[in-house]
């Protein structure tokens, strides 16, 4: 064996125990009590627990929009990743119009390949679905892309699709076995209620929330889970934030319905009193964060089970591009930070006692990599499983700062976040990524998970 991580106790989705794992070739090759083998590198956590490495299964990494490009590239939002107990990275290949989808992917993976500094994966949006598009969707999957994400909002930009398009992508994406996920949001409200504002000189960055409140949101929610269920089909919904939206959801699911949703640390720590501060740009993204009633009922969603996943939405500018919306809310580009911060968020809330260890794995572990495709490789600590693997100091305080986070973002939505435990080690494949507070791994390490199609 190359290492045994010994003394620690195990945290699963389902279990918590006391046992070594032994890693061989970037694999878990055995759990078991008081493993020996003298040529093998010892890792001693005692005290500590041991935990899947996350997934971050919503992320937007040197992405254009705005105007500008999302402040991270591959290698600095991965190596935050690594840093934040990250060791998979989900990412959006926005399709071109004229472009195939195998070709997105293969266009951002020669962006990414060379500068990926631990595991990732494409969803592929898609906003021109031309006939052979449709048609491409079962070469899509076999080739190992096996979720497209839709936008019913951005009309402007581009990018959204109508409820035709997103009725005939949810039923062939069941039939190859694909997943679709969908941006819920009503653009035509938005851009409404925008419009006024702006004649009515309302331009801080409170009426962007004020733009997109909780039944904009609500009202495509209903609308995207509505024709789901006419079709019988699987829906993914991502970063949902708001009440109406989560009733729902959970109604969908009592009734028997695929119905999956996604929510952020964002939602779950700030509402849209960040709107009011004077840096409240800093907080622009979209959903926008609502009112501490939208917050309480995304907490409860976790506990009864109908939260699916917790990822990010990572896609953050810098303060200077935020600043570009000062004095008008339509000028600032959309997006917050968090792929480091996601997983420490929720352990913490863990150590308080709000949830338990293990439905935070399950969160952010067990269920993106089974809903996507890549169980039983990533996800939890098992034999046979990639030796991705974070050891964590529930004892340890740590606040979050701009100076010790890891992605080139000049600021940070989480400053003076004092979390109860924080990652001690990250092991991506079994390579030791990031120790006591430094990164350690290196650009180019990271594989293209080529996923399975949903049976």
């Amino acid at each position: 064996m190359d290492k045994i991580i010994k003394n620690g106790t195990i945290i699963t989705a389902f279990d918590t125990f006391r046992a070594d794992i032994g890693i061989e070739d970037g694999k878990i090759v055995m759990i078991a009590k008081d493993i020996k083998d003298e040529k093998a590198e010892i890792i001693d956590a005692k005290g500590k627990y041991v935990l899947p490495g996350a997934i971050d299964s919503h992320t937007h990494l040197q992405m254009p929009f705005g105007g500008t490009i999302s402040a991270d590239n591959y290698e600095a939002g991965t190596r935050a990743a690594a840093c934040g107990g990250v060791t998979t990275v989900f990412d959006f290949a926005l399709q071109q119009k004229g472009h195939g989808i195998v070709q997105t992917a293969k266009e951002r993976d020669a962006l990414c390949a060379p500068q990926a500094c631990v595991d990732y994966a494409f969803h592929v949006a898609i906003t021109d679905l031309r006939p052979e598009v449709l048609d491409e969707f079962k070469a899509a999957v076999e080739f190992g892309i096996s979720s497209f994400k839709v936008f019913m909002v951005y009309k402007k930009e581009g990018l959204m699709v109508n409820d035709g398009v997103l009725c005939k992508v949810l039923e062939k994406a069941k039939e190859v076995g694909a997943i679709i996920a969908v941006h819920a949001e009503n653009p035509d409200l938005i851009d409404a209620r925008t419009e006024d504002f702006l004649k009515e000189g309302k331009t801080s960055a409170w009426y962007h929330y004020l733009s997109r409140p909780e039944f904009v949101e609500a009202e495509a929610d209903i609308r995207a889970i509505h024709w789901a269920k006419s079709l019988n089909t699987p829906l993914y919904i991502v970063h949902l934030a708001n009440k109406q939206g989560m009733d729902e959801v959970k109604k969908a699911r009592d009734e028997g319905y695929e119905i999956y949703a996604e929510t952020c640390p964002q939602y779950l720590h700030f509402t849209n009193e960040v709107y009011k501060r004077e840096d409240g740009r800093n907080f622009v993204c979209s959903p926008p964060m609502k009112a501490q009633e939208s917050q309480d009922a995304l907490w409860l969603g976790i506990k009864s089970g109908d939260i699916a996943t917790i990822a990010t939405d990572h896609c953050p500018f810098q303060s200077y591009e935020k600043d570009w919306g000062k004095d008008d809310f339509t000028k600032i580009p959309n997006g917050c930070m968090g792929i480091e911060n996601m997983y420490p968020y929720m352990l913490s809330e863990a150590n308080k006692g709000r949830i338990t260890l293990n439905k935070v794995v399950e969160l952010c572990c067990k269920n993106p990599a089974k809903i996507y495709g890549c169980a039983p490789e990533k996800g939890t600590i098992a034999v046979g499983s990639d030796a991705d693997i974070v050891i964590y100091d529930p004892n340890k305080k740590f606040t979050v700062s701009k100076d010790n986070m890891h992605s080139d973002v000049d600021y940070t939505i989480w400053e003076g976040l004092e979390l109860n435990g924080y990652v001690d080690m990250t092991f991506s494949r079994g390579k030791l990524v990031f120790k006591d507070g430094e990164f350690c791994g290196e650009p180019g390490w990271g594989k293209l998970l080529k996923r399975k199609a949903r049976k």
